[in-house]
């Protein structure tokens, strides 16, 4: 495919860069979650179980997910990238990915290919050497001058494991001068997942994908499904505050609560038995919820905001809240009389509130 010029790398490079920069201003700052829509997460709970027959040392969180090992079924979900402040989370994020032995997605990379000097904000391979990582690209870049050697290039900057592929077609109708063309997107995902050196996880980014989405991206060769469902951040929200444009705005708030709830999205994928990996997210705040998500099918389950408020803060907060969420996951699994995560999916030990 033909390159776009220097000139115009660089003009979309520094918008992408500001629009990165606002993204983590809003979010840290700013009420931008869901509000009426919520996870689905609370009409399930645990069967207690008053005598686990178990030594709560013994209790076990590892996995593995696309054949590497994790300590724990955890994703620090994709955020940021761009800026030095980006840099600065991304790094304390890497280190404790690292030395919990847990997987982590970056933010969007389409500004590392835009601007190549911010490269290092997103390359934590230096910082984790054995973490899962996964490199991250929207996928309606394939309809705006990107082919597959622009998303091979964002996985072999960061020496990724996995390309998320996002899906963002709310966020994009409420930014400003969004990239809204989305037509003939999924043989392109068919053809990308057939070129590219690395399995292909396709993300919607806070408003879920449907069992029927779900079924037509395994088709297209998706080694993995990141529901990123509705009742965390909203992205409508986020793009609707940081903009002066008065469409915009209105936008924003007309669509604040749109999505599939992310327990939703979860359950009734997981029905179809399809063979692709399921990672729950979308809202998801506590340990207790990652074993909630597991019992519901998922095969890994992604937190973004509350490492984001952590990392912000400090190292330190990123390693208090990794040694809660697995205190938190070894918790529900003890009190439900499992001694490790595929005991808890094959118990059955939840129920339905209805």
């Amino acid at each position: 495919m033909s390159e776009p010029s220097a000139n115009t790398n660089a003009a979309g490079g520094a918008q992408t860069q500001t629009r990165k920069a606002d993204h983590l201003r809003v979010c840290l700052e700013s009420d931008v979650q869901f509000r009426q829509t919520t996870t689905g997460l609370e009409r399930y709970r645990f069967v207690h179980c008053c005598l686990p027959e178990l030594d709560g040392a013994e209790v076990d969180c590892s996995t593995s997910f696309l054949g590497k090992f994790l300590q724990a079924p955890l994703l620090i979900s994709s955020m940021t990238g761009g800026t030095e402040t980006a840099k600065r989370i991304n790094e304390r994020l890497a280190e404790v990915a690292q030395s919990y032995q847990i997987a982590m997605g970056v933010g969007s990379m389409r500004v590392a290919l835009e601007k190549p000097e911010v490269v290092d904000t997103f390359a934590m391979r230096r910082i984790a050497p054995d973490a899962l990582l996964f490199a991250n690209l929207g996928a309606v870049q394939l309809n705006y001058q990107y082919g597959v050697d622009e998303y091979q290039r964002a996985v072999d900057l960061l020496q990724a494991d996995a390309l998320i592929l996002h899906l963002n077609p709310l966020q994009e109708c409420v930014q400003t001068s969004g990239d809204i063309n989305f037509q003939g997107l999924l043989d392109k995902i068919a053809d990308l997942c057939s070129k590219v050196r690395v399995p292909v996880i396709a993300k919607e980014v806070g408003n879920g994908i449907s069992a029927a989405m779900a079924q037509k991206l395994q088709a297209a060769g998706v080694a993995a499904i990141d529901v990123a469902g509705a009742g965390g951040t909203s992205w409508a929200k986020v793009e609707g505050q940081r903009s002066s444009d008065v469409k915009s705005r209105r936008l924003g708030q007309t669509f604040a609560d749109w999505g599939l709830p992310t327990a939703e999205c979860l359950e009734n994928i997981h029905q179809l038995n399809l063979p692709v990996s399921l990672i729950a997210s979308g809202g998801i705040q506590n340990g207790l919820e990652v074993a909630k998500a597991i019992a519901l099918g998922a095969d890994l389950v992604g937190l973004a905001r509350p490492f984001l408020q952590a990392a912000a803060e400090s190292s330190e907060a990123v390693y208090t809240l990794a040694d809660i969420l697995m205190a938190e996951m070894k918790t529900a699994l003890f009190c439900t009389g499992n001694a490790n995560f595929q005991q808890l999916r094959q118990s059955q030990c939840w129920e339905k509130i209805q």
